[in-house]
């Protein structure tokens, strides 16, 4: 008998950490950090104490309580023992998005990741370029002993070297993918820690309690996988997926072998929500085409914001720029990310992509040893960039905004190319962002924000600048009518009723309850 239990992700978008068992040993199918369940007690000057390890997380049910994460991360005042031990095979990983993957640094290192090539790098470079957090240690760690009699507070060992996680990928792994995990940016340094790095194996080595068959499928990330398990019972996974992206094909393909599954676990993210009122969908090439259009009529600086990593979108701007003749700029974390997957066969850098030269206090290993060697002739000042506005798209998001200090525009474009604001608090950062656009007089393009009768500032959204990176209603449906499963299990989203309504064959289940089939 095969056993789903839904630890996360079943009454909300994101967060999924869900175990499929059978005869004792399981996997689980991502595990994800839940943003709104951490909107509950966190925001951005109140977040967990990695000093405190697990402690926080696990007593504000954060993460499930279960005994399966690392022991360096268990205070002296917390014991995993009563809770229990899952036998984990494996995570197997839909994509390299945080609520997908961001809470997987505080499993057992001896858990392996089974992931793509492209999903491997991205981790590793997420978190090569940002700042450390126990749950965002999920390509390599810095173990961690008690600094205090009591064991209460946890601090890395300078005397251990940081510990890889070993990986099994989803196709022949490269020397190239070896070698980017094989290293940490700075670790040459004279008092730097070294990087030991895990195992790295195709996933068909690693002996699974299922039979794994991993596909590719259409996403706003590059990596995307989808999995169909086969065991006493055949389950498939989509995590998140889309049908109206450039790579729409890789999902039916897998929609097609899908066709035996008994059971489909499928994303919901847009159950809630039914078709454009004009009957036509918003596709990553209508949005270049929208996008082109504003760059057209768009006179001095341009800036682009689009999801972070989301490299389908960056390769459009880079098209919009070439034919408007000016030049994308990027942060140099893109760069360092785009270089690590141009390395592996999974994405290529431009000729014509250039890196924003920023203002930093200290330098940063990873520009300093992957980046300036083989991009440093492609770097724009802000002074080229203030002296020649016309010449240019500036990748930039409302976290560069202060960037604009340097640059000092004087008016332009802002086209606004991700998701719209589904909580109070994006609300109120896109009222920010239109401050600092309107101090610089910068016209918004895919997003306005006007003064209520009430005096308070609201956001609205133009449709058109952005595509989502999930299946829409009628295209969900599509695929489930197409695979015809025995059951229909619906997570990652907030319109559960829907599959009710429309399946007779749905089943809902609440977070840690199971399903035998």
């Amino acid at each position: 008998m095969t056993s789903l239990t839904v630890y996360d992700g079943a009454r909300g978008i994101g967060g999924n950490k869900l175990y499929l068992e059978e005869k004792g040993r399981g996997v689980f199918l991502d595990f994800g950090k839940n943003f709104s369940k951490y909107g509950i007690f966190y925001e951005e000057f109140l977040k967990n104490r990695d000093t405190r390890g697990i402690h926080d997380l696990v007593h504000l049910d954060l993460l499930p309580r279960l005994n399966i994460y690392r022991p360096d991360l268990i205070p002296g005042d917390l014991s995993m023992d009563r809770y229990p031990a899952l036998d984990v095979s494996a995570v197997l990983l839909s994509h390299a998005h945080m609520d997908h993957c961001g809470n997987m640094g505080t499993l057992r290192k001896e858990i392996p990741i089974v992931a793509s090539p492209e999903s491997i790098v991205i981790l590793k470079g997420m978190q090569d370029t940002t700042n450390a957090s126990i749950e965002g240690d999920t390509a390599y760690f810095s173990p961690r002993g008690p600094s205090d009699d009591l064991g209460l507070r946890l601090s890395s060992d300078r005397r251990i070297n940081y510990q890889g996680r070993d990986f099994c990928c989803t196709e022949e792994p490269s020397q190239e993918l070896d070698a980017f995990l094989s290293r940490r940016p700075g670790q040459d340094g004279k008092n730097a820690k070294r990087l030991d790095p895990g195992a790295l194996c195709c996933y068909a080595e690693k002996p699974l309690p299922f039979e794994i068959s991993p596909y590719p499928v259409d996403h706003s990330i590059f990596g995307a996988t989808a999995f169909i398990l086969r065991g006493e019972t055949t389950v498939a996974y989509t995590g998140d997926f889309r049908l109206h992206g450039m790579n729409g094909d890789a999902t039916r393909k897998f929609v097609k072998e899908a066709e035996d599954a008994s059971v489909l676990i499928i994303e919901g993210t847009r159950a809630g929500r039914s078709g454009s009122p004009d009957g036509e969908a918003t596709t990553e090439r209508s949005v270049r085409d929208v996008c082109l259009e504003a760059v057209e009529k768009s006179s001095g600086l341009v800036i682009a914001d689009f999801s972070a990593r989301n490299f389908e979108r960056l390769s459009s701007f880079q098209e919009i720029a070439t034919k408007t003749g000016r030049q994308l700029v990027v942060p140099a974390k893109d760069i360092y990310m785009l270089h690590a997957l141009a390395s592996i066969g999974g994405a290529s850098v431009s000729e014509a992509l250039r890196v924003y030269d920023e203002i930093i206090n200290k330098s940063r290993k990873w520009e300093e040893e992957a980046v300036l060697p083989n991009y440093g002739d492609r770097y724009v000042g802000h002074a080229s960039i203030r002296e020649n506005p016309d010449n240019y798209i500036l990748a930039f998001s409302f976290f560069d905004m202060k960037h604009l200090l340097d640059i000092k525009p004087e008016g332009g474009s802002y086209i606004y190319s991700a998701c719209e604001a589904f909580n109070e608090e994006m609300e109120i950062d896109f009222v920010r962002l239109w401050h600092w656009l309107r101090r610089f007089g910068i016209t918004p393009a895919g997003f306005s924000v006007t003064k209520t009768e009430g005096g308070e500032y609201r956001p609205s959204f133009e449709r058109g600048f952005h595509a989502s990176g999930h299946a829409s209603r009628e295209d969900l449906a599509w695929v489930v009518d197409q695979i015809d499963p025995d059951h229909i299990v619906p997570v990652h989203t907030e319109a559960r009723e829907w599959f009710i309504e429309r399946f007779e064959k749905a089943t809902l289940v609440d977070e840690g309850e199971t399903l035998r089939f």
